[in-house]
């Protein structure tokens, strides 16, 4: 009776060899399995990533915790009692799984953590919760640095249920890591943020910027979009890319919210659906992107999740960064989560 109420059951432990990975690499460590007062048969040990989610819906939005990476690392077998089971795995990490650190600091807003499920006797223990950190692709490190170097403040991370338009997504929800502007577009610009789409092949980087109204014109948001691969990335100068782009968006009093879009794999006279200009020619802002493949402004909204971003003002994490060390220093968080546990209490599961 004991045994079937769980009392006395085995125990589980899950030790992380690493417990901080890049995008694309293999969570490694073991999990260890304790026998209790009586022999059971375990039908199953798996693995899953975990991570709170922004869900936006008619009567506001709701913060619940999904599980996007699984990874099963034992099928049945007979657990003795007080007997020890150490089963070893690899866990690959999605491309497009969230960063929640940056050189070593914590991303604000950012909670992530690896669950591990053992069923008994039909019964799932989900008890065991580890947190694990993501760093930034070397190609994603770049561009965070060139926020750094334009005087960029860090204010929060957060993940958003919903797909970009006319982005490849293995995930049911992307990244937004937000920032506040530095002086030189304060009064115009309320705050730009990033998003990363990562393959193992390339990298699609969008921007989107949220203007003032008033002496700037009708407000509203712009975007950009950028596809490179990794190694384009680490050799593009992101800080005069970032820059160019915002003060297109200065220079065009009025206009409608653009859209500018980067494709180095475009081929000569070719155009995308986001109205790109012929490879070698203008864009926008008169001269071509780099590497002589030009940017062009339509009117596209990639989010297809619809949120609007208000106005905001200083808040949590707004330090003045300035290169690789000052953007780092610009990402502590005013509480760091102890506990990875913390961020499901309370949370419903999605």
């Amino acid at each position: 009776m004991l045994g079937a109420l769980g009392i006395g059951g085995p125990s589980v432990d899950t030790v992380l060899a690493v417990p901080s990975v890049e995008p694309g690499q293999l969570l490694a460590g073991e999990v260890r399995v304790q026998g209790g007062d009586h022999e059971v048969e375990i039908q199953y040990i798996a693995l899953g990533l975990v991570t709170r989610v922004e869900v936006e819906h008619s009567e506001g939005e709701h913060t619940g915790t999904t599980e996007f990476a699984r990874l099963d690392v034992s099928g049945p077998f007979r657990l003795a009692a007080g007997e020890n089971r150490v089963v070893p795995f690899q866990f690959p990490v999605p491309f497009e799984a969230p960063i929640t650190e940056f050189y070593g600091q914590h991303l604000h807003g950012m909670s992530l953590g690896v669950r591990t499920e053992l069923a008994v006797a039909k019964a799932v223990d989900k008890g065991d919760l580890d947190q694990v950190s993501i760093r930034p692709l070397p190609s994603q490190t770049r561009v965070l640095e060139a926020f750094g170097q334009l005087g960029f403040q860090f204010r929060k991370a957060d993940l958003e249920v919903g797909r970009l338009a006319g982005v490849v997504q293995q995930l049911p929800f992307f990244q937004e890591i937000e920032f506040y502007p530095p002086p030189a577009y304060a009064g115009r610009i309320n705050e730009v943020e990033l998003t990363f789409v990562a393959s193992p092949h390339g990298l699609e980087i969008i921007l989107e910027a949220d203007k003032r109204g008033g002496m700037f014109g009708g407000g509203g948001d712009s975007f950009a979009r950028f596809q490179v691969s990794h190694d384009q990335a680490l050799h593009m100068d992101w800080a005069n890319e970032i820059r160019t782009w915002l003060d297109g968006l200065i220079s065009r009093h009025g206009q409608a919210p653009g859209y500018a879009s980067h494709d180095p794999y475009a081929s000569p006279g070719h155009h995308d659906p986001y109205g790109q200009a012929p490879h070698g020619q203008p864009g926008p802002y008169g001269q071509p992107g780099a590497y002589g493949h030009p940017g062009s402004h339509g009117h596209h909204d990639p989010h297809h999740h619809g949120s609007h971003h208000g106005s905001s003002g200083p808040g949590v994490g707004g330090m003045v960064v300035a290169g690789a060390a000052g953007v780092a220093a610009g990402f502590v968080a005013a509480e760091i989560i102890d506990e990875v546990g913390d961020f499901l209490e309370g949370d419903d599961e999605e």
